[in-house]
């Protein structure tokens, strides 16, 4: 415990001096950690469940110790749900790993822990990548450069793919797919005040891909191409929507 405090109390610090310094460090360890374990053991294992519930469980309490629901959209699903038109953009993308068909990943307890952890990535990912880095850069740099760094760092992370092995064409179009989904992401949070639209949407998104018909396939289906092409059309539009709405007020339902 005492421990733990001593690390808590750390992060405050570093958080109330070095904000931007703070997010990064929170997107490095959880690279650091679930990288490795991913690659090594896979998504079904265990491991990378118990890892990515760590990480998820430290950036909570260090969120509610600190009083930060609010700022970092936690507090509550956005009331006026007619003026992002109820989300539905990003529902019908997130089927978008089930077009092809209804599969099963793994066998199993696997599967249960692959879930798990798709779902685990999607509330950890939205809440260091849209949370912190979005806010401090928001507040270090302005709304027009949070939005564009925090989307295009987000889509980058994709690149390790290449240390997997996957075809060069397909990890730069799947870069461009993460940017994407994360200028979805930023917009209905910040013109939402809300991260739980995007948590729930991102976690689908990744827990779909292990229902999907096609997973484990090295190359990408025409069905593949098609969902990140209609994802980064939509993307554009439902963006451009978004980004002319006035921010909505702190109340939230």
């Amino acid at each position: 415990m005492m421990i733990e405090s001593i690390v808590q109390l750390r992060m405050r610090k570093l958080y109330e001096k070095k904000e931007v310094t703070f997010a990064v460090l929170w997107i490095v360890v959880y690279c650091a950690v679930t990288i490795p374990i991913r690659g090594e053991l896979g998504d079904e294992s265990v491991w990378g469940t118990v890892a990515l519930l760590a990480i998820a469980i430290s950036a909570t309490i260090f969120v509610k110790k600190n009083h930060l629901e609010d700022k970092y959209g936690l507090t509550g699903w956005p009331r006026d749900s007619r003026r992002y038109l109820y989300f539905i953009p990003m529902w019908f993308l997130s089927t978008g790993n089930l077009w092809g068909g209804f599969g099963i990943a793994y066998k199993g307890m696997s599967q249960v822990y692959a879930v798990i952890s798709m779902l685990l990535i999607g509330y950890v990912e939205e809440l260091i990548f849209r949370g912190f880095l979005f806010k401090a850069l928001e507040a270090k740099d302005g709304l027009k450069e949070a939005v564009i760094i925090s989307s295009v760092t987000f889509g980058i992370g994709h690149i390790v793919n290449l240390l997997a092995g996957q075809a060069s064409l397909q990890t730069v179009v799947q870069v461009f797919f993460a940017i994407a989904w994360g200028f979805i992401f930023t917009f209905v949070f910040y013109k939402s005040g809300s991260l739980i639209p995007g948590i729930i949407a991102h976690g689908l998104v990744d827990a779909f891909s292990k229902f999907s018909k096609g997973y484990g396939v090295e190359a990408a289906t025409t069905l593949d191409w098609v969902y990140m092409g209609v994802t980064i059309l939509i993307a554009i539009v439902y963006g451009s929507y978004l980004a002319k709405l006035p921010p909505a007020k702190p109340d939230k339902a």
